[in-house]
C-alpha cells in the first residue's frame, strides 16, 4: 500500500498530551487520514481528538496520513478513515484512495479493500454529494460514536464485505450510503423517494449527540501546526442564540458547557504545561455560565507569558475586565458576529442584537485596550433588500464615529443554505454579488478594513450544501480538470441532461414538502420544528 513519504521528524517535533497503548495482537489496521497538508490537519481539535481515542484502544494500530506526510502504513488496512472538515478537500480524498491504490467509488471496491469511513462537520450536515466514495459515514459527535463503530468493526471481522455493511448499519449514528436507493423524477429532476434496501435497514439514520460536560482538549502540541504550538480547548458546544441559518448551532444541538472544575480547568492546566499559547473554542464561548472564572484564572500571575486566543463572542459579554485580560495575554482584536446592521433582519435571523449594543461593545474593548474589532457580516440573507445593507453601512459608520481610534474589520460572506437549518430550502440570492460590491465601496471609502468572501466560491459551497448523489460524477470531473470555478461550470455542460442544472442546487427555493438529499437522515431538531422557526422568520420579514 504506497501513499506520502513518511517524516520522522515532523511527527518527532510533537509533544502528546495523552498515552498511546502499544496493541495487542492481532488489532484492527486502522489508517486515520486527514485530507490535506499536516499543518492544517493537525491544527484540527476534532482530528487530534479522534487519533487519540485510536491510539488509546489496544484492539486497534492507527497510522495518520496526511497530503503530504504520513506514518507508516499497514500493508493490509481494514479501515481507512478521514475527517472532513472543509467541503472542497473531497478532491484530496480522491487522490489519497488514488496513492493508495483503493477505487474511488465504493461499488467498485473488493474483499481485500480496507472499509472507508468518513466523518465531521461537512458529512454529518449533508454527506450525499460524497455518498459513493463511502463505505461508511459516521453522523455525529465521536465521543460515543468512534468506540461504537471500532466495537462493531471488531465485531464484523472476517464477514464478507456486503455482510459486514449490513451490520454496521444497525449501530445509531452508522450510515451506510450503499444500502439506500434514491429514486428520481426525471434525470434532472427532484428526488421522489429516498428508502433503504429492505426492511432491515432503518429507514432513517440519527445523528448522535454526546451529552457530557466533558469536552474536547488538544491531545497534542506542535510547532509544525498552522496555528505554532496552540493549545486548544473546547469551552462551548454548540450556541443557544440558533440564528436560522447557522449550521454551527442547529446541527450541533443542546448547547453544552464544559464543566469548569471538573474539565475546563484541568484541561487548561494539563495543554499549559507543554505550551505558552491557549485557545479557547466554541461558537459562543462567553456564554458559559462561568466564563467569569475561567478569565479570573487566566489572570494569575503564574500565566504572565500566555498568549490566549478565543473565539468569536456576543456583544454583551464584553467587558472592560474581559477586554483588559485578553490585551494582557497578547490578543489585540476581538471578533463578533453581527450578520446585518438592519434591525428588522435581526428579527428574521433571530439575531438578538442592537446597535447600540455593538457600539457599547467596541467601547469596552477599547477601554481595556483592545486595538480592534473584527465584525462577521453576511449579504443575501433570505428576506434581505438594498435598504438592510444601507443599514450595515450606517451601523459601521456610527461605530467609527462613535468609538474613534479603533480598529475596525468587516469581514462579510453570502448566504449558503445549509441543512438541518430552518433557511434550507432557501437559494442563495444573485443579488449578492453585487451587496458586497456596494459594501466595499461605502466602506473602504471611509479607510474601514472590508474582507468579502468570494461570492463565486458561495455558490460552490451551497452547489455541495444542498447537493444529492448525482454529484459525486460531477465532483470527479471537477477533480480531473483542476480545482476552479470554470471547472465546475465545464463538468456541467458536459454532464447536461443527466443532473439539473447549476442554478437548480445553488438559487432555487425549495417547496417545503421536497424531499432533500438528507430527509432520510435525521438532525437534532425534528423537520416539524424546522418548519415551525421559518415561518416565525417569514412572519418577520412581512414586518415594516
Amino acid at each position: 500500500m504506497s501513499a506520502n513519504p513518511v517524516n520522522a521528524s515532523v511527527f518527532a517535533d510533537e509533544r502528546l498530551l495523552f498515552e498511546p497503548v502499544s496493541p495487542e495482537a492481532n488489532p484492527l489496521e486502522v489508517i486515520f487520514a486527514f485530507p490535506n497538508t499536516y499543518s492544517v490537519g493537525i491544527t484540527s481539535l476534532g482530528y487530534q481528538v479522534i487519533w487519540a481515542t485510536l491510539a488509546m484502544r489496544e484492539d486497534v494500530s492507527v497510522s495518520r496520513l496526511f497530503m503530504d506526510v504520513s506514518e507508516p502504513l499497514p500493508d493490509g488496512a481494514d479501515v481507512l478513515g478521514f475527517s472532513l472538515s472543509w467541503e472542497l478537500d473531497y478532491v484530496n480524498i480522491l487522490s489519497l484512495l488514488e496513492s493508495l491504490q483503493i477505487p474511488r467509488r465504493s461499488e467498485f471496491r473488493q474483499e481485500n479493500h480496507p472499509l472507508v469511513f468518513g466523518g465531521g462537520p461537512v458529512l454529518t450536515a449533508n454527506p450525499e454529494p460524497f455518498a459513493d466514495f463511502f463505505d461508511v459515514i459516521l453522523l455525529g459527535d465521536g465521543e460515543d460514536l468512534i468506540p461504537n463503530f471500532l466495537d462493531a468493526c471488531q465485531e464484523v471481522r472476517g464477514a464478507s464485505r456486503g455482510e459486514q455493511l449490513r451490520r454496521l448499519a444497525q449501530v445509531r449514528g452508522i450510515y451506510i450510503p450503499s444500502l439506500y436507493e434514491v429514486r428520481y423524477h426525471s434525470a434532472e429532476g427532484a428526488i421522489a423517494s429516498i428508502t433503504p434496501s429492505d426492511a432491515q435497514i432503518p429507514p432513517q439514520v440519527e445523528k448522535q449527540t454526546y451529552r457530557g460536560n466533558t469536552l474536547s482538549a488538544s491531545s497534542v502540541v506542535t510547532q509544525q501546526a498552522a496555528w505554532e504550538n496552540i493549545y486548544m480547548v473546547e469551552v462551548v458546544r454548540s450556541c443557544p442564540e440558533m440564528c436560522r441559518f447557522c449550521l454551527a448551532s442547529y446541527l450541533t444541538l443542546p448547547f453544552r458547557t464544559a464543566s469548569l472544575e471538573a474539565s475546563l480547568i484541568p484541561a487548561i492546566e494539563r495543554g499549559l504545561a507543554v505550551s505558552h499559547r491557549l485557545g479557547l473554542l466554541g461558537a459562543s464561548i462567553t456564554q458559559h455560565p462561568e466564563f467569569e472564572a475561567v478569565l479570573d484564572y487566566l489572570d494569575g500571575d503564574r500565566y504572565d507569558d500566555l498568549r490566549l486566543s478565543i473565539a468569536s463572542v456576543r456583544t454583551n459579554t464584553v467587558t472592560p475586565k474581559l477586554a483588559g485580560i485578553l490585551t494582557k495575554r497578547g490578543t489585540k482584536s476581538i471578533t463578533i458576529a453581527v450578520e446585518t446592521g438592519s434591525q428588522r433582519l435581526r428579527r428574521v435571523i433571530n439575531k438578538k442584537l442592537e446597535n447600540d449594543e455593538i457600539v457599547q461593545a467596541a467601547q469596552q474593548a477599547k477601554a481595556g485596550g483592545l486595538k480592534g474589532v473584527k465584525l462577521y457580516g453576511m449579504v443575501g440573507i433570505p428576506g434581505e433588500t438594498d435598504e438592510d445593507v444601507s443599514e450595515t453601512v450606517a451601523m459601521m459608520t456610527q461605530l467609527k464615529r462613535e468609538v474613534p481610534g479603533l480598529r475596525l474589520t468587516l469581514g462579510c460572506s453570502t448566504f449558503v443554505p445549509k441543512a438541518h437549518t430552518p433557511f434550507q430550502g432557501y437559494g442563495v440570492n444573485p443579488r449578492a454579488k453585487k451587496r458586497l460590491k456596494v459594501l466595499e465601496k461605502a466602506l473602504r471609502s471611509q479607510g474601514m478594513d472590508f474582507r468579502p468572501e468570494s461570492y463565486n466560491w458561495s455558490v460552490i459551497q451551497a452547489l455541495i450544501a444542498r447537493g444529492d448523489r448525482r454529484l459525486s460524477h460531477l465532483l470527479e470531473l471537477v477533480r480531473d480538470y483542476g480545482d476552479t470555478v470554470g471547472s465546475y461550470k465545464r463538468a456541467f455542460k458536459q454532464l447536461r441532461g443527466q443532473l439539473p442544472p447549476l442554478d437548480y442546487y445553488v438559487h432555487e427555493d425549495y417547496d417545503g414538502d421536497r424531499v432533500l438529499p438528507w430527509s432520510h437522515l435525521r438532525g437534532p431538531l425534528p423537520p416539524e420544528t424546522l418548519a415551525k422557526h421559518l415561518t416565525d422568520a417569514q412572519q418577520a420579514m412581512a414586518l415594516p
